[in-house]
């Protein structure tokens, strides 16, 4: 029995334009803060993307993370981030940080004071907000299945 691929931009647009919406405030937000950065965000959605899985997620943050001038050499180790020394102390907070959101680990005093001690409150919750973001996108990718390889990252020249 062949499945046929629901297309859920318009099955479900207001939910997607809010996921949309989301993606911009967060664009701005990172955008703005000099101790967050968007590189720091294309490395956590493309870590959080390889913990879940999602094939369409990793092709599509693989790209905008080249497009935006990210070395293949991060990237080719970004699986393996604890062991490689590529990574600034703020990047390996962000990535443990990233992995212990999606992988629904408890969140002790000592990591959250690590994470205070790194950032604001605001970019703590907005770094949490990203994490919950690509979360969800992974999730329903992985559920719906668009192709991929076919992305183009609109960052490109």
């Amino acid at each position: 029995m062949t499945m046929q691929k629901i297309d859920f931009y318009n099955q479900a647009p207001g939910a997607i334009k809010i996921l949309l919406d989301q993606e911009e405030y967060l664009k701005a937000c990172f955008s703005d803060s000099a101790e967050l950065g968007m590189a720091l965000l294309e490395l956590v959605k493309l870590r959080v993307s390889q913990v879940n899985q999602c094939a369409f997620c990793i092709d599509m943050h693989t790209k905008d993370a080249v497009a935006m001038g990210e070395s293949p050499q991060r990237i080719y180790a970004l699986s393996a981030w604890r062991d490689a020394p590529f990574f600034s102390n703020r990047e390996r907070l962000a990535l443990d940080w990233a992995e212990s959101l999606t992988l629904n680990q408890d969140i002790d005093d000592d990591r959250m004071k690590a994470l205070q001690d790194m950032w604001s409150d605001a970019d703590i919750v907005n770094l949490t907000i990203a994490v919950n973001a690509i979360n969800s996108w992974n999730r329903i990718a992985r559920t719906f299945k668009p192709e991929v390889g076919g992305y183009q990252s609109p960052l490109q020249n």
